[in-house]
C-alpha cells in the first residue's frame, strides 16, 4: 500500500532543494505532498514578519531561492492551515521540515513529526555529555540555539552559517569549530543544511557530523516502512 507523507516547510513550497535528498531515506512507494507557512505570500508581505527582540527566530527559503528571516509567532495560523490542508489530502503522517522549537498548540488527526525533537532523541546520545558543536544559520539564532541544545546535557558551543549564503559563511564556522578544542559531534541544526555541506563541514573539521535532513528522513522511512 502506498503511504503519503505531508511535508511543511516554514518557508515556501516545493521545497526542490530538500525534499529530493530527503526521497531516497523514506522507502519505496511514498508519495510526499507539501505545503508552506509563507505560500502566497510576496516577498514585501513576508518582511513584515521581522523578529523583534524577544521573538524566536526562524530562517527558510522562498520558492524564488531567497531566504528570508522572520518571526515564527506570525506563522503559527498559517502552519495550522497547512496541517489541515495536508490532512485533506490524505496524508497519513506530516512532517515539518524545519528543525525549530514549535509550541504544542497545533491540532491534527494525523501523526505531526518534528525534526528538533528527533534531533534531539538522537545526536547528544550519540556523544554522551559531550561537547556538541552546533551550526545554525543566522547570528540572531545562536542564542535560542545554545539554550535549546544545553538542555540536552551536553557541552555546546553554536556558530552560524546560513545554508542559503555565500559559499564563505560555511568556511567561516569550520574556522570558528577548529579553533574550539575536544569537539565529539557536530549538528548541522536547520533542513536547509544539504550533503554537500555535511561533507565540507566533516572535511574541514575532522569530526563526525550530523544531517537534519537525512537523519530525519531515516526516521521518519522506518515509520513509513510497511
Amino acid at each position: 500500500m502506498k503511504r503519503k507523507l505531508g511535508v511543511i516547510t516554514i518557508g515556501q513550497s516545493p521545497r526542490d532543494d530538500v525534499v529530493p535528498e530527503m526521497v531516497e531515506f523514506l522507502g519505496k512507494g511514498v508519495e510526499i505532498v507539501q505545503a508552506g507557512a509563507l505560500d502566497g505570500l510576496t516577498y514585501e508581505e513576508i518582511l513584515d514578519f521581522k523578529p523583534d527582540k524577544d521573538d524566536y527566530v526562524l530562517v527558510s527559503r522562498l520558492r524564488d531561492g531567497r531566504s528570508v528571516k522572520f518571526a515564527e509567532r506570525y506563522i503559527l495560523p498559517r502552519l495550522q492551515d497547512c496541517i489541515d490542508k495536508l490532512e485533506a489530502a490524505g496524508v497519513d503522517v506530516i512532517l515539518f521540515i524545519c528543525t525549530g522549537e514549535f509550541p504544542d498548540t497545533f491540532t491534527s488527526s494525523k501523526p505531526l513529526l518534528y525534526p528538533q525533537r528527533i534531533l534531539h532523541g538522537v545526536a547528544p546520545n550519540l556523544i554522551y555529555k559531550g561537547k556538541l558543536a552546533v551550526i545554525t544559520p543566522d547570528a540572531d539564532q545562536i542564542a535560542q540555539s545554545h539554550k535549546k541544545w544545553s538542555e540536552t546535557g551536553a557541552q555546546v558551543v553554536v556558530v552560524n552559517a546560513s545554508p542559503y549564503g555565500e559559499e564563505d559563511e560555511l568556511n567561516g564556522a569550520v574556522e570558528k569549530l577548529n579553533k574550539e578544542e575536544n569537539i565529539d559531534l557536530i549538528v548541522m541544526d536547520c533542513i536547509g543544511y544539504t550533503q554537500n555541506m555535511k561533507e565540507r563541514v566533516a572535511k574541514g573539521t575532522g569530526k563526525p557530523v550530523v544531517l537534519a535532513r537525512t537523519i530525519v528522513a531515516r526516521v521518519v522511512g522506518e515509520l513509513l516502512d510497511l
